[in-house]
């Protein structure tokens, strides 16, 4: 039985926090979510929700709508959209993780706040197990002594690089990450990095990446990784969710920087063919 000074009733406008509550347990406690979030909490198809708007496009009177007693979202780019989840009058957790430490932080926050801190401790503790097996298997084999250099990014107009946990995955996956973590780049920059690997995961655009049309409106063809087609979309979930999610990104990032040592998991696609002379690119 849950606490009786625990939230009971959770709106959560971050796919992040609603794959955490998951994973603790606690995805009863939801009482609206996203349409993100369904997109990455499979349980969800059974579960009936509310569908909220976002953290970008948050709308009070339909926070009120569901009366929550707790509020979950990320830090948004607007700052209107912030006002709107603050005028709900109900309490309100925002999360603004950067690195892995801070997505532990914020599961052992979300697993305190309804009294589950004993779950939360074990769903950090597997992931950073399954992250230091990665890195265990590429140090075994010797790997590190040649670390592919791997761009990622996470949006396309204007080119962001991904963001600081990614980064380290990237690491723990025996590659370095070129580049500055969550800053704007603009297409020359990457290419000036002459990257062996290119990784796109586009926030919302699950698999969807146009890789030929980027690396050729870019004036990639000439690059280390479109010359060996080590060009790559990773499922935007897989990679811009910071939650246990990342573990699936990790499993992609591991395969498509040492495809030898590493099985193909789902969710990653690549181009197999660039010929930088016709510009043709099959995959």
């Amino acid at each position: 039985m849950s606490a009786p000074h625990t939230p009971h009733r959770i709106a959560s406008l971050q796919p992040s926090a609603t794959v955490i509550l998951a994973a603790i347990g606690e995805l009863d406690r939801v009482v609206a979510c996203t349409k993100y979030c369904a997109d990455v909490v499979s349980e969800l198809a059974s579960r009936p929700r509310t569908m909220l708007a976002d953290s970008w496009t948050a709308d009070s009177s339909q926070i009120l709508g569901v009366q929550p007693d707790l509020v979950i979202a990320s830090v948004p780019y607007q700052e209107r959209a912030v006002s709107e989840i603050l005028k709900a009058g109900v309490r309100f957790l925002g999360l603004a993780p950067r690195t892995l430490a801070d997505i532990y932080a914020d599961i052992a926050l979300i697993a305190g706040a309804v009294a589950a801190g004993d779950r939360g401790e074990s769903v950090i503790e597997e992931m950073k197990k399954q992250i230091a097996a990665v890195r265990e298997k590429v140090t075994a084999h010797g790997s590190l002594t040649s670390r592919p250099r791997v761009f990622c990014e996470e949006w396309g107009k204007p080119l962001i690089a991904s963001q600081p946990w990614v980064a380290e995955l990237v690491e723990a996956a025996g590659g370095e990450f070129v580049g500055a973590p969550g800053k704007q780049i603009f297409p020359h920059e990457v290419a000036s990095l002459q990257p062996d690997i290119f990784i796109a995961a586009w926030c919302g655009a699950g698999d969807r990446v146009p890789l030929e049309k980027i690396v050729a409106d870019r004036n990639w063809r000439q690059t280390p990784a479109a010359r060996s087609n080590r060009v790559y979309c990773v499922r935007d979930e897989y990679l811009n969710t910071p939650a246990p999610t990342l573990l699936r990104g990790l499993a992609a990032l591991a395969f498509a920087i040492h495809p030898k040592l590493f099985p193909r998991p789902e969710g990653i696609r690549q181009i197999t063919f660039v010929s930088p002379s016709t510009g043709i690119h099959v995959l």
